[in-house]
């Protein structure tokens, strides 16, 4: 019997296996993977190179504190965050108190505050001359000191700010999960006689283990990528450790070493994470969505949901803002002039120019995944993915180790064929910090243009197969004006991310070249707190953006909420 060839079509007539061909955007798929892998091969490459004199040193002396440091931060972040997230995500989600709306999107504003800006801020406030002492002492008329007043700038306290901005991560994420789950379950607890308060604990919380291990995973990984606020604090880890060996010892090898000590770290996380899902089904048997029950709170327990949902935000954004504010007015002398100009130039090309190759990157993984879901396609998504995972100071030495070894073959070559020297071609200008910001924020991206393009119809891919577009047409003429909203909201998330960098920003930026990051952080380093303020409040500032876009994405997440449910109508009562 004659076999039929599946695969040879009559021109203009569509068949699947026509559709699935292309192998053009397997090969670029792969190619954008491997250039993420690039600086994490090359920081695992230093593991193997002899170890120095400086290495011995480290080892003896200040490693140990480095790494225990480092674990102390990760223990007291984790705790902290889901100390202050999960019970603001469970109160605004399922009970109903005055304010509850407004803290609905409230509670995502610390987001917007940059670590090291909130230290800087706080440093300013309650340090032996600033105005919490101060008044203090007026008060109570002491001028020897305040000396039971505990020092911020310690462990203890780097850990508190990191706290206060990294919580949103988990609120974000447990809220999500509160609002997904179903009516039905938590009416069952209640029947079989459980309280509102057993319910949570028995019910909606380990329903709602895997959105919190992931939130608890993203704030670990910041942690472990702030530099700006260990460093004001004195705090030694492996962050500060990098950048000390490495541009004050002068070893870039023992600095990879440390580097990819500390990558260990983070993919022991994120292997953590993943183990601790098991083979466990955390999926809901019901497809019925009915509004969320809502417990009233009266008295006391509405005063309590108030007050704690007030203090994180009152703490992690509005006093620090206010603060920053009130510097920025009162020293506009000081920083406001042809200098900041320049800075939010190159800030806002630098983030801007990062955002959209982003995006269009972040299109052609999607796009490669809807057209040919292979295993190895998978696999590539999955490590072109690992970027956002690694620490700025581990990305800047990744980056900049290789990129000099190949400046060095280049001008090396130049001066023997030709006797000229082309300089520092990629590790001395914005090449090597451009594709530092790609390779760290690509993933964020990713996520959002990988779910917006799922909600569009295959029917429409065939559509357009079938009238003769190639796959590049089809994804430029069909879906991106669709997802535009959703590209236009990854773009604005990439662009507040890079505006925020530091440690890669600090290492990997040409001389002489400045961003708002790096020149709040040179003048607080220098305690010019107040001209510092200025381009910390540019940075807050840009960054409220994509946390009104969250919130309001955040809002309508609940299965079945839209129009001609009951969702909307459950939020009106309230």
């Amino acid at each position: 019997m004659a076999s039929i060839d599946t695969t040879a079509d009559a021109p203009g007539r569509f068949s699947p296996a026509r559709f699935s061909r292309p192998r053009i955007w397997n090969v670029v798929t792969w190619a954008i993977a491997l250039a993420v892998a690039f600086p994490i091969l090359a920081v695992f490459s230093s593991v193997f190179a002899a170890k120095g004199e400086i290495w011995s040193h480290l080892v003896g002396t200040v490693l140990p504190s480095y790494v225990g440091n480092s674990l102390l931060l990760v223990l007291g972040v984790g705790i902290g965050v889901l100390l202050i997230g999960v019970p603001a995500a469970w109160m605004v989600t399922l009970c109903r108190f005055p304010g509850r709306r407004l803290f609905d999107w409230a509670l995502l504003l610390p987001m917007a505050m940059p670590a090291y800006v909130i230290a800087y801020t706080y440093t300013g406030l309650l340090d032996y001359a600033g105005p919490a002492q101060t008044a203090l002492r007026a008060l109570l008329g002491l001028e020897g000191g305040l000396r039971w007043i505990p020092d911020i700038r310690s462990l203890p306290g780097a850990i508190v700010m990191l706290v206060l901005v990294l919580y949103p991560y988990v609120y974000l994420l447990a809220r999500a999960a509160f609002l997904e789950q179903s009516a039905c379950v938590l009416e069952v607890s209640r029947t079989l006689g459980c309280s509102p308060w057993r319910g949570f604990f028995r019910v909606a919380l380990p329903l709602a283990r895997p959105a919190l291990v992931a939130g608890v995973a993203l704030a670990l990984m910041e942690a472990l990528n702030d530099y700006g606020t260990v460093q004001y604090f004195g705090v030694d880890t492996l962050a500060t450790g990098i950048y000390r060996v490495w541009r004050g010892m002068g070893d870039a090898t023992a600095g990879a070493q440390l580097a990819a000590l500390l990558l260990l770290i983070v993919f022991l996380l994120l292997a953590l994470e993943r183990w601790s899902r098991g083979r466990r089904s955390f999926a809901h048997s019901t497809t019925r969505y009915r509004p969320l029950p809502r417990y009233r709170l009266r008295g006391a327990r509405a005063a309590g949901a108030i007050i704690g949902c007030t203090l994180p935000v009152a703490f992690g954004f509005l006093l620090p803002a206010a603060v920053l504010l009130f510097w920025a007015v009162t020293n506009l002398d000081a920083w406001a002039g042809a200098k900041f100009l320049t800075l939010m130039r190159n800030s806002f090309f630098m983030a801007g120019f990062a955002a959209i190759l982003a995006v269009c990157l972040a299109s052609i993984l999607a796009y490669a995944m809807r057209l040919h879901p292979t295993r190895l396609t998978q696999w590539a998504v999955r490590v072109a993915s690992l970027g956002y995972a690694i620490p700025g100071p581990v990305l800047a030495i990744g980056i900049l180790l290789p990129f000099a070894a190949i400046d060095h073959a280049v001008n090396a070559w130049a001066k023997a064929a030709f006797g000229v020297s082309f300089g520092l071609i990629l590790s001395g200008t914005l090449v090597a910090i451009i594709f530092a910001y790609l390779v760290r924020f690509l993933t964020v991206s990713l996520n959002v243009v990988e779910a917006s393009l799922g909600k569009v119809t295959r029917s429409m891919d065939f559509a357009a197969r079938s009238l003769g577009r190639t796959p590049l047409r089809t994804l430029t003429d069909v879906h991106l004006p669709i997802m535009r909203s959703s590209l236009l909201t990854a773009a604005i998330v990439v662009f507040v991310d890079v505006l925020k960098e530091l440690p890669a920003t600090l290492v990997l930026r040409p001389f002489n070249f400045d961003t708002l990051a790096t020149m709040t952080y040179n003048l607080a380093s220098d305690e010019r707190l107040a001209e510092a303020a200025g381009p910390a409040l540019a940075i807050v500032a840009v960054g409220i953006v994509p946390v009104y876009l969250m919130a309001r994405a955040s809002a309508h997440s609940r299965p079945g909420a839209g129009p001609g449910t009951d969702v909307p109508a459950a939020k009106k009562r309230n």
